[in-house]
Protein backbone atom coordinates (compact mmCIF):
# COMPACT_ATOMS: atom_id res chain seq x y z
CA UNK A 1 0.00 0.00 0.00
CA UNK A 2 1.47 3.40 -0.98
CA UNK A 3 1.81 6.35 1.39
CA UNK A 4 -1.15 8.06 -0.26
CA UNK A 5 -3.52 5.11 -0.08
CA UNK A 6 -2.28 4.36 3.46
CA UNK A 7 -3.69 7.55 4.89
CA UNK A 8 -6.55 7.90 2.35
CA UNK A 9 -7.87 4.55 3.64
CA UNK A 10 -8.75 6.36 6.87
CA UNK A 11 -11.58 8.04 4.96
CA UNK A 12 -12.68 5.20 2.67
CA UNK A 13 -12.19 1.79 4.27
CA UNK A 14 -14.91 0.07 6.33
CA UNK A 15 -14.98 1.58 9.83
CA UNK A 16 -15.06 -1.82 11.55
CA UNK A 17 -12.12 -3.30 9.64
CA UNK A 18 -10.17 -0.07 9.84
CA UNK A 19 -10.72 0.18 13.60
CA UNK A 20 -9.53 -3.39 14.13
CA UNK A 21 -6.47 -2.91 11.92
CA UNK A 22 -5.44 0.22 13.85
CA UNK A 23 -6.67 -0.57 17.37
CA UNK A 24 -5.28 -4.10 17.61
CA UNK A 25 -1.66 -3.05 17.07
CA UNK A 26 -2.22 -0.10 19.42
CA UNK A 27 -3.54 -2.45 22.13
CA UNK A 28 -0.53 -4.73 21.65
CA UNK A 29 1.73 -1.67 21.86
CA UNK A 30 0.04 -0.53 25.07
CA UNK A 31 0.33 -4.04 26.51
CA UNK A 32 4.03 -4.07 25.74
CA UNK A 33 4.38 -0.59 27.21
CA UNK A 34 2.71 -1.74 30.43
CA UNK A 35 5.28 -4.51 30.68
CA UNK A 36 7.91 -1.91 31.50
CA UNK A 37 6.23 -1.30 34.84
CA UNK A 38 4.61 -4.66 35.56
CA UNK A 39 7.60 -6.84 34.69
CA UNK A 40 9.91 -4.59 36.69
CA UNK A 41 7.71 -5.00 39.74
CA UNK A 42 7.34 -8.75 39.30
CA UNK A 43 11.10 -9.27 39.10
CA UNK A 44 11.91 -6.78 41.85
CA UNK A 45 9.34 -8.36 44.18
CA UNK A 46 11.30 -11.62 43.98
CA UNK A 47 14.72 -10.23 44.93
CA UNK A 48 15.72 -12.44 47.90
CA UNK A 49 15.43 -10.77 51.29
CA UNK A 50 14.39 -7.29 50.14
CA UNK A 51 11.77 -7.94 47.45
CA UNK A 52 8.70 -6.47 49.16
CA UNK A 53 10.50 -3.34 50.38
CA UNK A 54 12.19 -2.86 47.00
CA UNK A 55 8.87 -3.27 45.14
CA UNK A 56 7.23 -0.72 47.44
CA UNK A 57 10.13 1.70 46.92
CA UNK A 58 9.89 1.40 43.14
CA UNK A 59 6.12 1.86 43.44
CA UNK A 60 6.78 5.21 45.14
CA UNK A 61 8.76 6.21 42.01
CA UNK A 62 5.71 5.55 39.82
CA UNK A 63 4.32 9.13 40.07
CA UNK A 64 7.66 10.48 38.83
CA UNK A 65 7.87 8.08 35.88
CA UNK A 66 4.28 8.94 34.97
CA UNK A 67 5.12 12.64 35.12
CA UNK A 68 8.05 12.11 32.75
CA UNK A 69 5.86 10.32 30.22
CA UNK A 70 3.11 12.93 30.58
CA UNK A 71 5.38 15.61 29.09
CA UNK A 72 5.84 13.40 26.05
CA UNK A 73 2.04 13.24 25.76
CA UNK A 74 1.77 17.02 26.10
CA UNK A 75 3.70 17.35 22.86
CA UNK A 76 2.83 14.15 21.02
CA UNK A 77 -0.89 14.00 21.80
CA UNK A 78 -1.21 17.60 20.68
CA UNK A 79 0.88 17.42 17.53
CA UNK A 80 -0.20 13.93 16.45
CA UNK A 81 -3.96 14.59 16.16
CA UNK A 82 -3.35 17.97 14.51
CA UNK A 83 -1.11 16.33 11.93
CA UNK A 84 -3.84 13.75 11.32
CA UNK A 85 -6.38 16.52 10.74
CA UNK A 86 -3.91 18.23 8.38
CA UNK A 87 -3.56 15.00 6.39
CA UNK A 88 -7.35 14.75 6.18
CA UNK A 89 -7.35 18.20 4.59
CA UNK A 90 -4.57 17.25 2.19
CA UNK A 91 -1.90 19.47 3.78
CA UNK A 92 1.12 17.18 4.24
CA UNK A 93 3.56 20.08 4.63
CA UNK A 94 1.65 21.35 7.68
CA UNK A 95 1.63 17.85 9.16
CA UNK A 96 5.43 17.69 8.80
CA UNK A 97 5.86 21.08 10.42
CA UNK A 98 3.87 19.85 13.42
CA UNK A 99 6.33 16.95 13.65
CA UNK A 100 9.40 19.20 13.47
CA UNK A 101 8.06 21.55 16.12
CA UNK A 102 7.33 18.56 18.35
CA UNK A 103 10.92 17.34 18.09
CA UNK A 104 12.24 20.76 19.12
CA UNK A 105 9.92 20.88 22.13
CA UNK A 106 10.78 17.32 23.18
CA UNK A 107 14.53 18.01 23.09
CA UNK A 108 14.06 21.06 25.34
CA UNK A 109 11.96 19.07 27.82
CA UNK A 110 14.49 16.23 27.84
CA UNK A 111 17.21 18.65 28.99
CA UNK A 112 15.34 20.59 31.67
CA UNK A 113 13.08 17.96 33.27
CA UNK A 114 15.61 15.29 34.37
CA UNK A 115 18.01 17.95 35.66
CA UNK A 116 15.38 19.31 38.05
CA UNK A 117 14.23 15.86 39.14
CA UNK A 118 17.77 14.64 39.86
CA UNK A 119 18.33 17.62 42.15
CA UNK A 120 15.03 17.23 44.02
CA UNK A 121 14.56 13.45 43.96
CA UNK A 122 15.06 12.70 47.68
CA UNK A 123 12.55 15.23 49.07
CA UNK A 124 10.13 14.39 46.26
CA UNK A 125 10.21 10.66 47.02
CA UNK A 126 9.79 11.30 50.74
CA UNK A 127 6.79 13.51 50.00
CA UNK A 128 5.39 10.82 47.70
CA UNK A 129 5.18 8.24 50.49
CA UNK A 130 8.63 6.67 50.82
CA UNK A 131 9.50 5.52 54.33
CA UNK A 132 13.03 5.25 55.75
CA UNK A 133 12.92 1.55 54.86
CA UNK A 134 11.88 2.03 51.22
CA UNK A 135 13.60 5.35 50.34
CA UNK A 136 17.02 3.84 49.43
CA UNK A 137 15.44 1.56 46.83
CA UNK A 138 13.37 4.42 45.41
CA UNK A 139 16.44 6.66 45.08
CA UNK A 140 18.50 3.90 43.44
CA UNK A 141 15.81 3.23 40.83
CA UNK A 142 15.02 6.86 40.02
CA UNK A 143 18.66 7.96 39.72
CA UNK A 144 19.26 5.54 36.87
CA UNK A 145 15.81 5.90 35.28
CA UNK A 146 16.12 9.68 34.86
CA UNK A 147 19.27 9.27 32.76
CA UNK A 148 17.03 7.92 29.98
CA UNK A 149 14.46 10.73 30.00
CA UNK A 150 15.33 11.80 26.45
CA UNK A 151 14.61 8.30 25.17
CA UNK A 152 11.20 8.24 26.90
CA UNK A 153 10.29 11.64 25.44
CA UNK A 154 11.29 10.70 21.89
CA UNK A 155 9.78 7.21 21.81
CA UNK A 156 6.43 8.13 23.39
CA UNK A 157 6.09 11.66 22.06
CA UNK A 158 6.89 10.91 18.42
CA UNK A 159 5.17 7.54 18.15
CA UNK A 160 1.84 9.38 17.90
CA UNK A 161 2.97 10.78 14.53
CA UNK A 162 3.34 7.24 13.24
CA UNK A 163 -0.16 6.32 14.43
CA UNK A 164 -1.52 9.59 13.01
CA UNK A 165 -0.70 8.45 9.46
CA UNK A 166 -2.46 5.11 9.93
CA UNK A 167 0.75 3.09 10.46
CA UNK A 168 -0.34 1.36 13.66
CA UNK A 169 1.81 -1.73 13.08
CA UNK A 170 4.95 0.36 12.79
CA UNK A 171 4.00 2.20 15.98
CA UNK A 172 3.41 -1.15 17.66
CA UNK A 173 6.86 -2.31 16.56
CA UNK A 174 8.59 0.53 18.39
CA UNK A 175 6.92 -0.37 21.67
CA UNK A 176 7.43 -4.11 21.23
CA UNK A 177 11.15 -3.61 20.67
CA UNK A 178 11.42 -1.75 23.96
CA UNK A 179 9.21 -4.12 25.94
CA UNK A 180 10.90 -7.29 24.74
CA UNK A 181 14.31 -5.75 25.38
CA UNK A 182 13.29 -4.83 28.92
CA UNK A 183 11.86 -8.30 29.49
CA UNK A 184 15.16 -9.86 28.39
CA UNK A 185 17.42 -7.48 30.27
CA UNK A 186 15.57 -7.46 33.61
CA UNK A 187 16.62 -10.92 34.86
CA UNK A 188 20.15 -10.43 33.53
CA UNK A 189 20.75 -7.07 35.20
CA UNK A 190 18.68 -7.60 38.37
CA UNK A 191 19.78 -11.13 39.27
CA UNK A 192 22.71 -12.36 37.14
CA UNK A 193 24.73 -9.15 37.53
CA UNK A 194 23.36 -8.44 41.01
CA UNK A 195 22.32 -4.86 40.24
CA UNK A 196 18.93 -5.09 41.98
CA UNK A 197 16.61 -2.14 41.44
CA UNK A 198 19.35 -0.26 39.57
CA UNK A 199 19.38 -3.10 37.07
CA UNK A 200 15.63 -2.78 36.55
CA UNK A 201 16.01 0.93 35.87
CA UNK A 202 18.94 0.38 33.50
CA UNK A 203 16.91 -2.19 31.57
CA UNK A 204 14.24 0.49 31.14
CA UNK A 205 16.74 3.05 29.87
CA UNK A 206 18.26 0.69 27.30
CA UNK A 207 14.84 -0.49 26.12
CA UNK A 208 13.51 3.05 25.69
CA UNK A 209 16.67 3.97 23.79
CA UNK A 210 16.03 1.18 21.29
CA UNK A 211 12.40 2.30 20.90
CA UNK A 212 13.46 5.90 20.29
CA UNK A 213 15.94 4.80 17.62
CA UNK A 214 13.19 2.83 15.84
CA UNK A 215 10.79 5.79 15.86
CA UNK A 216 13.35 8.31 14.60
CA UNK A 217 14.59 5.97 11.88
CA UNK A 218 11.08 5.44 10.51
CA UNK A 219 9.99 9.09 10.64
CA UNK A 220 13.14 10.15 8.79
CA UNK A 221 12.68 7.50 6.08
CA UNK A 222 10.81 7.75 2.75
CA UNK A 223 8.35 5.14 4.07
CA UNK A 224 6.79 7.74 6.39
CA UNK A 225 3.93 9.87 5.08
CA UNK A 226 4.87 12.52 7.64
CA UNK A 227 8.64 12.97 7.15
CA UNK A 228 11.02 14.27 9.80
CA UNK A 229 13.02 17.00 8.03
CA UNK A 230 15.85 18.99 9.64
CA UNK A 231 14.48 22.31 8.35
CA UNK A 232 11.28 21.80 10.35
CA UNK A 233 12.98 21.05 13.69
CA UNK A 234 12.52 24.43 15.34
CA UNK A 235 10.13 26.27 17.60
CA UNK A 236 7.28 27.84 15.67
CA UNK A 237 3.87 29.35 16.23
CA UNK A 238 2.42 25.86 15.79
CA UNK A 239 3.63 25.04 19.31
CA UNK A 240 0.79 26.99 20.92
CA UNK A 241 -2.11 25.05 19.32
CA UNK A 242 -0.22 21.79 19.88
CA UNK A 243 0.25 22.40 23.59
CA UNK A 244 -3.31 23.66 23.94
CA UNK A 245 -4.68 20.44 22.49
CA UNK A 246 -2.10 18.28 24.25
CA UNK A 247 -2.79 19.76 27.67
CA UNK A 248 -5.84 17.52 28.14
CA UNK A 249 -4.03 14.17 27.76
CA UNK A 250 -1.12 15.77 29.64
CA UNK A 251 -3.34 16.55 32.61
CA UNK A 252 -5.02 13.16 32.26
CA UNK A 253 -1.58 11.58 32.60
CA UNK A 254 0.16 13.85 35.10
CA UNK A 255 -2.78 13.82 37.46
CA UNK A 256 -2.09 10.09 37.77
CA UNK A 257 1.05 11.26 39.55
CA UNK A 258 -0.98 13.50 41.82
CA UNK A 259 -3.39 10.66 42.55
CA UNK A 260 -0.61 8.21 43.37
CA UNK A 261 1.01 10.76 45.67
CA UNK A 262 -2.29 11.26 47.51
CA UNK A 263 -2.93 7.51 47.63
CA UNK A 264 0.56 6.64 48.88
CA UNK A 265 0.80 9.42 51.45
CA UNK A 266 -2.68 8.69 52.84
CA UNK A 267 -2.03 4.94 52.95
CA UNK A 268 1.36 5.48 54.59
CA UNK A 269 -0.30 7.67 57.21
CA UNK A 270 -3.25 5.41 57.98
CA UNK A 271 -1.80 1.97 57.19
CA UNK A 272 1.97 1.84 56.62
CA UNK A 273 4.26 0.15 54.08
CA UNK A 274 1.98 -2.89 53.61
CA UNK A 275 -0.81 -0.66 52.28
CA UNK A 276 1.56 1.27 50.00
CA UNK A 277 2.84 -2.07 48.69
CA UNK A 278 -0.73 -3.25 48.11
CA UNK A 279 -1.49 -0.08 46.15
CA UNK A 280 1.60 -0.74 44.01
CA UNK A 281 0.13 -4.14 43.10
CA UNK A 282 -3.35 -2.75 42.42
CA UNK A 283 -2.08 0.03 40.17
CA UNK A 284 -0.17 -2.61 38.23
CA UNK A 285 -3.42 -4.52 37.70
CA UNK A 286 -5.25 -1.33 36.76
CA UNK A 287 -2.67 -0.82 34.03
CA UNK A 288 -3.97 -3.97 32.37
CA UNK A 289 -7.38 -2.31 32.05
CA UNK A 290 -5.77 0.89 30.79
CA UNK A 291 -3.92 -1.18 28.17
CA UNK A 292 -7.17 -1.89 26.35
CA UNK A 293 -8.77 1.51 27.00
CA UNK A 294 -5.78 3.55 25.86
CA UNK A 295 -4.81 1.18 23.05
CA UNK A 296 -8.27 1.13 21.49
CA UNK A 297 -8.58 4.91 21.81
CA UNK A 298 -5.16 5.57 20.27
CA UNK A 299 -5.99 3.25 17.40
CA UNK A 300 -9.34 4.88 16.66
CA UNK A 301 -8.25 8.49 17.19
CA UNK A 302 -6.64 8.85 13.71
CA UNK A 303 -9.91 7.62 12.16
CA UNK A 304 -11.85 10.27 14.05
CA UNK A 305 -9.31 13.01 13.30
CA UNK A 306 -8.96 12.26 9.59
CA UNK A 307 -12.70 11.93 8.94
CA UNK A 308 -13.56 14.98 11.01
CA UNK A 309 -11.01 16.98 9.02
CA UNK A 310 -12.49 15.60 5.77
CA UNK A 311 -16.07 16.40 6.84
CA UNK A 312 -17.14 12.73 6.90
CA UNK A 313 -19.16 13.09 10.09
CA UNK A 314 -21.17 9.89 9.84
CA UNK A 315 -17.92 7.91 9.87
CA UNK A 316 -16.87 9.81 12.99
CA UNK A 317 -20.14 8.89 14.72
CA UNK A 318 -19.84 5.21 13.79
CA UNK A 319 -16.24 5.05 14.97
CA UNK A 320 -17.27 6.63 18.27
CA UNK A 321 -20.22 4.29 18.90
CA UNK A 322 -18.31 1.14 18.02
CA UNK A 323 -15.35 2.09 20.17
CA UNK A 324 -17.63 2.83 23.11
CA UNK A 325 -19.33 -0.57 22.96
CA UNK A 326 -16.05 -2.49 22.75
CA UNK A 327 -14.34 -0.57 25.54
CA UNK A 328 -17.17 -0.90 28.04
CA UNK A 329 -17.50 -4.64 27.35
CA UNK A 330 -13.77 -5.32 27.80
CA UNK A 331 -13.50 -3.15 30.91
CA UNK A 332 -16.46 -4.89 32.55
CA UNK A 333 -15.01 -8.34 31.80
CA UNK A 334 -11.59 -7.51 33.25
CA UNK A 335 -13.07 -5.79 36.29
CA UNK A 336 -15.13 -8.90 37.02
CA UNK A 337 -12.01 -11.09 36.93
CA UNK A 338 -10.13 -8.86 39.36
CA UNK A 339 -13.10 -8.67 41.73
CA UNK A 340 -13.67 -12.45 41.80
CA UNK A 341 -10.03 -13.58 42.09
CA UNK A 342 -8.16 -10.90 44.09
CA UNK A 343 -6.07 -13.40 46.08
CA UNK A 344 -4.75 -15.01 42.90
CA UNK A 345 -3.63 -11.71 41.40
CA UNK A 346 -2.00 -10.68 44.69
CA UNK A 347 -0.02 -13.93 44.77
CA UNK A 348 1.62 -13.07 41.44
CA UNK A 349 3.42 -10.15 43.08
CA UNK A 350 4.01 -11.06 46.70
CA UNK A 351 4.17 -13.84 49.27
CA UNK A 352 3.91 -11.38 52.16
CA UNK A 353 0.62 -12.22 53.94
CA UNK A 354 0.12 -8.62 55.11
CA UNK A 355 0.34 -7.13 51.61
CA UNK A 356 -1.63 -9.99 50.03
CA UNK A 357 -4.34 -9.62 52.66
CA UNK A 358 -4.82 -5.92 51.89
CA UNK A 359 -5.10 -6.62 48.16
CA UNK A 360 -7.57 -9.48 48.69
CA UNK A 361 -9.84 -7.36 50.90
CA UNK A 362 -9.82 -4.12 48.92
CA UNK A 363 -9.27 -4.91 45.22
CA UNK A 364 -12.97 -5.73 44.53
CA UNK A 365 -13.99 -2.30 45.83
CA UNK A 366 -11.13 -0.50 44.12
CA UNK A 367 -11.96 -1.75 40.60
CA UNK A 368 -15.76 -1.97 40.73
CA UNK A 369 -16.26 1.32 38.84
CA UNK A 370 -13.69 0.62 36.14
CA UNK A 371 -16.26 -1.04 33.90
CA UNK A 372 -17.54 2.43 33.03
CA UNK A 373 -14.12 4.06 32.73
CA UNK A 374 -14.19 3.35 29.00
CA UNK A 375 -16.98 5.89 28.53
CA UNK A 376 -14.86 8.83 29.65
CA UNK A 377 -11.83 7.51 27.82
CA UNK A 378 -13.66 7.25 24.48
CA UNK A 379 -15.27 10.67 24.88
CA UNK A 380 -11.89 12.28 25.55
CA UNK A 381 -10.40 10.40 22.60
CA UNK A 382 -13.17 11.77 20.36
CA UNK A 383 -12.77 15.34 21.59
CA UNK A 384 -8.97 15.28 21.09
CA UNK A 385 -9.38 13.66 17.66
CA UNK A 386 -11.71 16.48 16.61
CA UNK A 387 -9.35 19.13 17.98
CA UNK A 388 -11.69 20.09 20.84
CA UNK A 389 -9.32 20.85 23.70
CA UNK A 390 -11.66 22.54 26.18
CA UNK A 391 -14.20 19.75 26.84
CA UNK A 392 -11.43 17.16 26.86
CA UNK A 393 -9.49 19.22 29.39
CA UNK A 394 -12.58 19.63 31.56
CA UNK A 395 -13.13 15.87 31.72
CA UNK A 396 -9.50 15.23 32.62
CA UNK A 397 -9.67 17.75 35.46
CA UNK A 398 -13.16 16.72 36.60
CA UNK A 399 -12.50 13.04 37.31
CA UNK A 400 -9.12 13.36 38.93
CA UNK A 401 -8.72 16.80 40.48
CA UNK A 402 -12.33 17.67 41.28
CA UNK A 403 -13.52 14.20 42.32
CA UNK A 404 -10.79 11.64 43.03
CA UNK A 405 -8.11 13.67 44.82
CA UNK A 406 -10.51 15.44 47.23
CA UNK A 407 -12.34 12.18 47.97
CA UNK A 408 -9.07 10.34 48.67
CA UNK A 409 -8.08 13.11 51.07
CA UNK A 410 -11.43 13.57 52.80
CA UNK A 411 -12.91 10.06 53.12
CA UNK A 412 -10.09 8.59 55.27
CA UNK A 413 -10.58 11.41 57.78
CA UNK A 414 -14.31 10.70 58.04
CA UNK A 415 -13.68 7.45 59.88
CA UNK A 416 -13.12 5.24 56.82
CA UNK A 417 -9.33 5.17 57.19
CA UNK A 418 -7.53 3.30 54.41
CA UNK A 419 -10.85 2.00 53.07
CA UNK A 420 -11.76 5.59 52.16
CA UNK A 421 -8.77 5.75 49.80
CA UNK A 422 -9.85 2.60 47.98
CA UNK A 423 -13.54 3.54 47.52
CA UNK A 424 -12.69 7.03 46.23
CA UNK A 425 -11.74 5.39 42.91
CA UNK A 426 -15.12 3.80 41.98
CA UNK A 427 -17.10 6.84 43.10
CA UNK A 428 -15.04 9.02 40.77
CA UNK A 429 -15.14 6.52 37.89
CA UNK A 430 -18.93 6.24 37.81
CA UNK A 431 -19.61 9.96 38.26
CA UNK A 432 -17.14 11.05 35.58
CA UNK A 433 -18.37 8.42 33.09
CA UNK A 434 -21.96 9.67 33.31
CA UNK A 435 -20.80 13.29 33.01
CA UNK A 436 -18.66 12.49 29.94
CA UNK A 437 -21.54 10.79 28.14
CA UNK A 438 -23.85 13.74 28.69
CA UNK A 439 -21.19 16.25 27.62
CA UNK A 440 -20.46 14.47 24.35
CA UNK A 441 -24.16 14.27 23.49
CA UNK A 442 -24.36 18.03 23.85
CA UNK A 443 -21.28 18.79 21.75
CA UNK A 444 -22.05 16.19 19.07
CA UNK A 445 -25.12 18.08 17.88
CA UNK A 446 -22.89 21.01 16.90
CA UNK A 447 -19.68 19.25 15.87
CA UNK A 448 -21.22 16.41 13.84
CA UNK A 449 -24.08 17.87 11.76
CA UNK A 450 -26.33 15.38 9.99
CA UNK A 451 -25.80 17.05 6.61
CA UNK A 452 -22.17 15.91 6.71
CA UNK A 453 -23.17 12.24 6.73
CA UNK A 454 -21.88 9.79 4.21
CA UNK A 455 -22.75 6.21 3.46
CA UNK A 456 -19.32 4.61 3.48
Amino acid sequence: MTQSTQHDALGTRSIGRLAVSLALPAVVAQACNALYTIVDRLFIAHIPGIGDLAMTGVGVCFPVTVAVSSFAMLVGMGGGPLSSIALGRGDRDLAERYLGTSVAAIVAIAIVLPTLLQILKTPILTLFGASPATLPYAVDFLTVYLSGTAFVQLSLGLNTFITAQGRARVAMGSVMIGALSSLSLDPLLIFALGMGVRGAALANVIAQGLSAAWVLRFLASPASTIRLRARNVRFSRLLGPMLFLGVSPFIMQITESVIQVVFNSSLQRYGGDAYVGAMTIMTSLMQLIFVFSQGISQGVQPIIGYNYGAGLYDRVRRAYRGTMAVQVAINCAMTTLFAIFPAFFASLFTSDPAIAGVVTRTLPYFVCGMGLFGIQNVVQCAFVGMGQARPSLFLAVFRKLILLVPLALVLPGLGLGTFGVFVAEPISDVTSALTAGLLFSRYARRLLPADGADDR
